[in-house]
This record gives structure tokens, C-alpha cells and sequence, in this order.
């Protein structure tokens, strides 16, 4: 949140402790709250997390001590407090008992965000949705709110509980998507002349999923005296420069690669060049804001009848037909009457809208299976061992200690993980999860997009080995080789001798059952006779 100017703040303090103090206000954001997990805003950062209401009288304690604000997850839980901070998604969709849809307008022009909102409100009207939560956010934006209870339980052999944020994204998508069209044909006479002075993002369109694309501009970076290097997905026109992680001088620039890639389906024209349309559009649905990262684990967005830091207005809930004359002095909290942000949905009724929007995403998404990774025939040094099932227990001692998580060096410690998981021959998606799971447990984790642009670098060239046990990769991230990894020099050499050894005992095992099992049967052959 930008700097609050002091002026602001002593408005806002002289209104907290007045407007929180209404029953009906306390009341209005205790019953929203059940089962979520909650957290006060400050002016100078949110509160401890996890946390939660339980009591009327906790607001008013929280606003006496700073608070502002309040936020709340759009995920249910069966006991928030039980949250810590690096669960694995599995431990997550055990906690998690449901998750409501949250959809949230972010518009800098209030008209438009207006009219965005009832774009995607017709949307869910024509996809069956009968009831709904709308609510004001504070400052230009709104909240529109599918429940929980509408949705279906179970898609396939899937608990739609345990299908967060994934399902929730592709249903958004497909939200936004369709809600674009309405947007369009009801745009103003007087838009061109209101935003002439704006200029609209360009890109190229994409032909799987009609979005567009931005431009990017792929870096190969080289350091001249480590010899090694990395690669950057940089927006075309941005200027940085990188320090090699393990000498600390700067990088060179070996190579520079220009492509398009869509942020909606991930497509790229590094592999498909002909999935994106010579011809440049606006991208105006980015106008009206329709925000994505609202859609993920564990993120908080404003409880209905919390105040706004920025403006001091509350994010109040209001009808569907109140948005063409809703004026932004009508979210004055002195004059705020609480109703329900909670609609009385049917169960199931979203029933329709998960399947249209399931049945849109398989239809836009191009097949993936021609663009698994195969080994050439040039890559004969691979080696000789197919590791199958393997499990933490099988890795080198440095590596499972990677696998736990770091906080230093993350990004040479991504180029160890990727590197063995090619030279073991590990299946692309078995490594990218592997790669995602792994990524959850460092603090802070690394930027997903990097990831992913140094895995699809990975998988264009010939695999490599991972460093050797004896260089700084490892010390620099604070991990330590044992001296069996030092004699074995390299993890891949290490989990081959181990993969041989177990082999060994195991048909060592084999042979003495045989053997005991031959002797069993000659001894009671003699006992017959």
C-alpha cells in the first residue's frame, strides 16, 4: 500500500473507533468471517496471520490497537489457526473444507468498472447463477461473490474442495472471457473520446484462446569466468542488468531471443509461432481490471463493511440494480446500513457455470502431448539408470536438503534441481511438480515465471549434468556434501552407485528367498518319504 499522506490517517483514526463501534457493522463482519481466516490492516503492514474473529468485541480491541481495515480469505477452513506458513498443497486441501469464488473488479474509472461489473454479473446470470454477492470495495473496484454452497462437491473422482486455486482460475478465465463480449457491445459513444489520451496495451492476439499476447524479449545471460549462465524472460524495453550468483560479476549477454506469449493459456511462439495472429489489438478488457492473483492460496482480499485506508469509505454491499446510480459518497460509513454480502444460493447452482467453463478451457487449450520432451539420438552419454518412483529417500543428502527449502541461493539451487531431474531422465511433468512443490517450501519463493522460463529453456537443449559435489554452487546456498558425495563427485554418479547397490541387495534378497523356498520343499519332500 503507497504512503497514506498524515492527513489522511488522523481522518481515518477519528473515524475507526466511531464507525466499528456500530453493533450492526461488527455484527455484519463476524458472521461473514466464520471459518475464514482474517487479518487487521495497519498503516504500517497487515497483522499476524493466521488469525480470526470470534467475538463482536475482537474488532473494536484490534481498531483501539491500530487497525484500519480487515481481510478476510475467500477460502473455508476447518480450523484456520491450524494454518502455518510453507504447508504443502497437500496439507492445505486437508485444512480446507471449501472456498467461495471471488471475483474482483480493480478499475481506475469508476464509469467503466461500472459497467465491467454488470458485464460479468450478466455472465453469471446466463450461466445460471440466480443469486449473488456484490459489494463495493472502498475505493473504485467491486467484490461479486459465488458461494461456496452453489458450487458442485465433486467433479469426476475430484473434490472440488481440493481443486483450489486451479478450478477457481479457469472459471474466472472463462468469466472474463465472456464477459469481454458484453463489456464491448455496450461500450459508450464517448469511450474513444475518453480514452484518447490513454494509451492502451498492444499485443499480438493468440489463436488458442483469443487473448493478447505481450512481447518479450529472451536473454541468455554468460558469465566469462565461471562459464556458466542463465536465461531471463524480460518485457521488450526493459533494461537490466544480472550478477552471475556464484562470482558476482556481471553477466554478458550471449544471446537474445524476441516472442510473444500469453498470459491466459501460456502459449508461446518460441514453439508455436503460428498460434498468434499477425494483427494488433488493444487489449481493453485490461482496462476494466478484472484481477487474477486474488486467485490463490491463502490470499486476503477486503471483508464486507471494512473501511478503505485510501479513500475512508467502507466496501459496502449493495443490489445488482443499484450499480448504474451508485455514487462512491453512497459508501460514507456514517451512514452505512449493513445487509447480508452472503446470497441465499441453491445447492449446486453453480453447477452449470463450472461446466461451461471446464467444457471452454479443454476447447482453448491446444494438446499438449506433441510437446512432451523426447531424447534425441545425439544424447548417448544420458545414463544407463531409469530411476522409477523415486522418493527424497533416493537423492543425495544435498539435494534432499535443497528439497526442503532454502532461503539463500534459490536460484542456483533451481539450476541443481533442473539439471538432475533431465539427466535422470525424469518425465517433464513429474519435474515441473516437483520443481512447484519444492518452490512452496522456500522463503520467499521464487518468482513462478522464472521458473517456468528456465524449465522450457531447460527442455530445448541437450540435458547436462548437474554441478559436481566439489564446486561453490553448493556452499554458496549453505549445503554441505558429505564426504561419500565427494568421493562420488556428482549426484548423478551418487544415485547410480545407490540405484546399483539396492538392485544388488535386492536380488540378493530374491536369491535367498529362492534358496530357502528350494530347501523348504526338499526337506518336506524327505519328511513324505
Amino acid at each position: 500500500m503507497s504512503e497514506i499522506p498524515d492527513s489522511r490517517k488522523k481522518k481515518i483514526e477519528s473515524v475507526t473507533r466511531l464507525y466499528y463501534s456500530n453493533p450492526a457493522v461488527a455484527r455484519a463482519m463476524l458472521e461473514f468471517s466464520k471459518d475464514r481466516e482474517v487479518s487487521p490492516r495497519y498503516f504500517n503492514g497487515f497483522g499476524k496471520r493466521p488469525d480470526t474473529l470470534q467475538y463482536e468485541s475482537d474488532i473494536l480491541e484490534l481498531v483501539k490497537k491500530g487497525a484500519t481495515s480487515f481481510h478476510c480469505s475467500e477460502e473455508l477452513w476447518k480450523d484456520p489457526l491450524q494454518i502455518e506458513t510453507g504447508m504443502r498443497p497437500e496439507q492445505l486441501n486437508e485444512l480446507r473444507k471449501g472456498w467461495d469464488l471471488l471475483i474482483d473488479i480493480d478499475c481506475k474509472w469508476f464509469d467503466y468498472s461500472k459497467k465491467a461489473a454488470q458485464a460479468v454479473i450478466a455472465v453469471l446470470e446466463n450461466n445460471g447463477i440466480k443469486n449473488l454477492g456484490l459489494k463495493f470495495s472502498g475505493s473504485k473496484g467491486w467484490h461479486i461473490l459465488v458461494p461456496w454452497k452453489a458450487f458442485p462437491k465433486r467433479i469426476g473422482d475430484k473434490e472440488v474442495r481440493e481443486l483450489f486455486p486451479e478450478l477457481a482460475r479457469k472459471v474466472v478465465e472463462y468469466i472474463r472471457f465472456e464477459s469481454e463480449k458484453i463489456f464491448r457491445k455496450n461500450l459508450p459513444l464517448t469511450f474513444e473520446e475518453d480514452f484518447r489520451n490513454i494509451e492502451l496495451k498492444k499485443g499480438r492476439k493468440c489463436n488458442i484462446c483469443g487473448e493478447i499476447a505481450k512481447e518479450f524479449i529472451l536473454k541468455e545471460f554468460y558469465c566469462d569466468s565461471c562459464k556458466t549462465g542463465e536465461q531471463r524472460k524480460l518485457l521488450r524495453g526493459e533494461k537490466k542488468i544480472f550478477k552471475c550468483p556464484n562470482c558476482g560479476r556481471l553477466l554478458s549477454v550471449k544471446s537474445s531471443t524476441p516472442f510473444y506469449e500469453c498470459a491466459s493459456c501460456g502459449t508461446n511462439s518460441l514453439d508455436n509461432p503460428s498460434d498468434f495472429s499477425e494483427d494488433i489489438q488493444d487489449d481493453l478488457f485490461d482496462l476494466i481490471g478484472l484481477d487474477m492473483i486474488l486467485v490463490s492460496p491463502r490470499h486476503l482480499f477486503r471483508m464486507p463493511y471494512s473501511l478503505h485506508e485510501k479513500t475512508a469509505l467502507a466496501s459496502i454491499v449493495i443490489s445488482k440494480d443499484e450499480i448504474s446510480g451508485f455514487k462512491m459518497s453512497d459508501a460514507n460509513p456514517l451512514a452505512v446500513k449493513p445487509r447480508k454480502f452472503m446470497p441465499d444460493s441453491s445447492e449446486g447452482e453453480a453447477t452449470n457455470l463450472f461446466r461451461e467453463a471446464l467444457d471452454w478451457d479443454k476447447a482453448r487449450s491446444p494438446d499438449n502431448s506433441k510437446k512432451n520432451f523426447s531424447y534425441s539420438s545425439e544424447q548417448k552419454n544420458m545414463p544407463p539408470v531409469k530411476f522409477e518412483n523415486l522418493s527424497e529417500s533416493q537423492f543425495p543428502p544435498s539435494i534432499q536438503k535443497i528439497l526442503k527449502g532454502i532461503k539463500d541461493g534459490k536460484k542456483r539451487a533451481l539450476f541443481i534441481l533442473i539439471n538432475l531431474f533431465r539427466f535422470i531422465n525424469m518425465e517433464r511433468g513429474e519435474l515441473e511438480k516437483r520443481i512447484y512443490d519444492w518452490n512452496k517450501k522456500n522463503s520467499p519463493p521464487l518468482n513462478e515465471g522464472y521458473i517456468k522460463m528456465q524449465i522450457s529453456w531447460s527442455f530445448r537443449k541437450q540435458a547436462v549434468m548437474p554441478p559436481n559435489f566439489d564446486k561453490d554452487y553448493y556452499k554458496g546456498i549453505g549445503v554441505t556434501p558429505t564426504s561419500e558425495e565427494l568421493a562420488a563427485k556428482n549426484p548423478v554418479s551418487y544415485m547410480i552407485k545407490k540405484n546399483f547397490r539396492n538392485l544388488k541387495g535386492k536380488k540378493s534378497d530374491e536369491k535367498n528367498k529362492k534358496f530357502a523356498k528350494r530347501k523348504k520343499d526338499t526337506d518336506n519332500f524327505k519328511n513324505l518319504n
